[in-house]
């Protein structure tokens, strides 16, 4: 199965039929497709979504950053807890975010490598950049 992982519907599908997945998208709210796939995403080095630091940042800058992502943990559990209470009634079994998320074979990363922060990712994890590029006119 070929979904995106921001309705949760094609996760849940795969996983009552035990098929293998793959994902494609653009990126997850909060980073959950680096910490899904257990990607090394330290909070010193790799900034948050919308904080506008880059990678060699201040102490304050680095605290901003620390809050930001305990911000995005609430966040990201109310924005996907009616997914997965419906992932977790389909299964018969209880499911959290991540147990949904890390059970993919693949991730196609539709951006490019060298707009993101360096970081290693994992084997499965393919950067195909470019996809939804519009050419300029």
């Amino acid at each position: 199965v070929i979904t995106d992982p921001i309705f949760m519907c094609g996760v849940t599908v795969a996983n009552y039929l035990s098929v293998p997945f793959v994902f494609f998208l653009r990126g997850l709210p909060c980073d959950l497709h680096y910490k899904a796939s257990q990607c090394p995403d330290p909070l010193s080095y790799a900034p948050r979504t919308f904080t506008f630091n880059s990678d060699r940042m201040t102490f304050f800058q680095r605290v901003e950053n620390a809050l930001v992502s305990f911000l995005e943990l609430w966040y990201c559990d109310s924005y996907y807890r009616d997914a997965v209470k419906f992932s977790s009634e389909v299964l018969q079994r209880d499911v959290s975010l991540l147990d949904l998320l890390n059970s993919a074979s693949l991730w196609l990363l539709r951006f490019d490598f060298v707009f993101e922060y360096a970081r290693p990712v994992m084997p499965n994890m393919v950067f195909v950049g470019g996809i939804n590029c519009v050419e300029k006119k």
